[in-house]
């Protein structure tokens, strides 16, 4: 099949057996690839019985259609099974050069199952793959485990996805990083540790891409390649990275501050923001495979107490709310040391941040003392137990043992009432306040594949005024609660459906129409933007049928009411969104059952569905 290479690696680590499976075509005709194929290859292998961290869960990492061929931002890999954390659909993304190099050696994807009796590691080339003793490796950050495999493979462009202490310590939202990027969020690091393996490396040389229509995907990159370049989100991101945010959304009210409580403007935010990063410590971009926007940066701290040793991953975004406004911390370095030690030990960022951050509103309100978290005093503004938490979550020592479950399990110990935790479907919200945009309450509780998530439907930056028309997707007041909110939200998370297939990373925007030509072109299939509609729409209620199948009900449709209470002194003073209103908005234009959650038969037939 043209745009594939057509070729899996099957991997059983209980048998330690090795082979190769084709691709699914059908599947990869529907689904395009990525997390779309994985989920549809997976729903027929798990159920609610599976337990994530058993040798009976499936790990896939899938490349996509895109991946690997010069169309713009399509460097990602998704990696995706039941999430551990969630209990749910677990799917991840990582950019870098891991999937290319994966397409090099033959291989759409890998399929993982079983557990390994001692730790191992993957290596995987164009002519042959072997499951190596990683012994020495167990206990090693990520940093390490990558510079050691990438001397052992004898060449430093050997690819390697690993995990760090978190993951072999199965702490709930333990990440796997590949070259300083991370497929974070739900787990798959817990999964991969659960395996005993510790790490894939992959180095191939063959010629990765040969579209249908090799001209006209030519064009078709070109088209969308001048779009991006014309997009003044390239300009932002290229230039400042996601970090741009902090200044506009500390006054509009979206940066959230001391763990959703407090809407002024806050005067720390300017120390930290990316103005200041960019000013004061970043020294470089360092972008994606076939990535011209670069939003990933390099920095150092040359002095003082944070002062780092050489070049390390700047922050970004989330990382700067999580440590920074999340807790009223302002020392830029210190969120720096906060991001490097998350990242070596391979935990998810946003989740520790914000658990921990949950702690200091605790604590500040007299809920839990001292005594309940190791003898650790936290005030607002102050880091420094921050890095104690860190550690002790990723070993597992202490309450770190309680909170790397997560903030639910900890105010479930604590009898804190779900209402007053952040958390939606049992995972912690991302950083962009839905009280200033309320399309950000389907992002995060209403039919969010994955759980709350500003990927899969990106209304923050989206009603910042980037083109999707096309696609039905319009700029409207970012306040309404109504049926048309309700409607451009699902359009956006079928749109970002075809992302996560494609793997296309969402800070692209080439024009919807352009998007089905580089389908078109790549796999010589009619796909015009009604087909393109109907892929978005499919590979989103895939993961629905997945979460039926999982146990999801109408009634984790719910946000907490910490998200809800209007706050004072923003642009959203006062604001909040009606969010059983846009419940029964969005399951109307979905075709959920309000009783069962189910979809309907019509909507099943329509998508190809109706015989899952």
């Amino acid at each position: 099949m043209k745009g594939f290479i057509g070729k899996l690696l099957k991997v059983d680590l209980s048998k330690n057996n090795i082979n190769d499976e084709p691709l699914n075509e059908e599947f990869a005709k529907t689904f395009l690839g990525g997390a779309g194929y994985s989920c549809r290859y997976l729903y027929d292998f798990l159920d609610k019985n599976t337990d994530p961290l058993s040798p009976n869960n499936i790990l896939m990492f899938m490349t996509g259609l895109l991946c690997g061929s010069n169309a713009p931002s399509s460097a990602k890999f998704a990696v995706c099974a039941k999430s551990p954390y969630t209990e749910i659909w677990g799917e991840c993304s990582c950019g870098g050069f891991f999937g290319p190099e994966l397409r090099k050696a033959g291989y759409d994807g890998i399929i993982i199952k079983g557990t390994s009796d001692h730790p191992v590691y993957l290596e995987i080339s164009e002519n042959s793959s072997e499951l190596k003793d990683a012994t020495d490796l167990w206990g090693k950050g990520i940093q390490e485990t990558s510079q050691i495999l990438k001397e052992k493979s004898g060449s430093n462009l050997t690819r390697v996805a690993c995990i760090g202490q978190g993951g072999e310590n199965l702490v709930k939202y333990a990440i796997i990083a590949s070259e300083e990027k991370a497929a974070g969020r739900t787990g798959m690091g817990a999964v991969m540790g659960s395996k005993r393996l510790k790490a894939i490396t992959v180095r191939g040389k063959k010629r990765i891409y040969e579209p249908a229509d090799p001209e006209g995907f030519k064009e078709a990159v070109k088209k969308a390649q001048n779009t991006i370049n014309s997009a003044f989100t390239t300009t932002m991101y290229g230039n400042i990275g996601t970090t741009a945010g902090v200044d506009l959304w500390n006054i509009t009210g979206e940066l959230p501050k001391k763990y959703w409580t407090m809407g002024d403007e806050w005067e720390g935010a300017y120390k930290i923001s990316g103005n200041t990063a960019a000013e004061k410590i970043v020294v470089k971009k360092y972008p994606c495979f076939s990535c011209s926007i670069g939003c990933a940066k390099k920095a150092i701290i040359k002095e003082g107490e944070y002062k780092t040793n050489g070049e390390v991953e700047s922050p970004e975004y989330e990382a700067l709310a999580g440590f920074g406004s999340m807790i009223l911390n302002d020392n830029l370095e210190s969120i720096v040391q906060a991001n490097i030690l998350c990242n070596d030990y391979g935990i998810d960022l946003l989740t520790t941040s914000s658990t921990i951050a949950f702690l200091y509103h605790l604590y500040n309100n007299n809920k839990i003392k001292s005594e309940d978290i190791d003898g650790l005093k936290l005030h607002w503004g102050d880091i420094k137990p921050v890095f104690e938490f860190i550690r002790k979550i990723s070993f597992r020592e202490g309450i770190g043992n309680l909170l790397a479950e997560g903030s639910d399990a900890f105010g479930k110990r604590f009898k804190i009432n779900q209402d007053e935790i952040a958390t939606v479907y049992g995972m912690e919200v991302p950083y962009h306040d839905l009280r200033s945009n309320f399309g950000m309450t389907i992002a995060y509780a209403l039919g969010a594949p994955r759980g709350p998530c500003h990927n899969s439907c990106d209304m923050c930056t989206i009603l910042l005024g980037i083109p999707l028309d096309e696609f039905g997707i319009e700029y409207i007041d970012k306040f309404k609660d109504d049926e048309e909110m309700a409607i451009m939200s699902a359009r956006l998370q079928d749109l970002r459906a075809i992302y996560s297939s494609l793997t296309m990373c969402v800070f692209a925007n080439p024009k919807p129409s352009t998007i089905a030509e580089l389908i078109d072109t790549s796999m010589g299939i009619d796909c015009d933007i009604e087909k393109l509609k109907t892929l978005g729409e499919r590979s989103y209620m895939m993961k629905r049928l997945f979460n039926l199948r999982m146990g999801l009900k109408p009634s984790d449709d719910r946000l907490p009411k910490i998200l809800l209470k209007p706050l004072e002194k923003s642009e959203a003073a006062g604001k909040s969104p009606d969010f059983q209103k846009l419940k029964k908005f969005y399951y109307e234009y979905r075709g959920f059952d309000l009783e069962t959650g189910k979809i309907n038969e019509e909507k099943l037939n329509a998508l190809g569905l109706d015989n899952l």
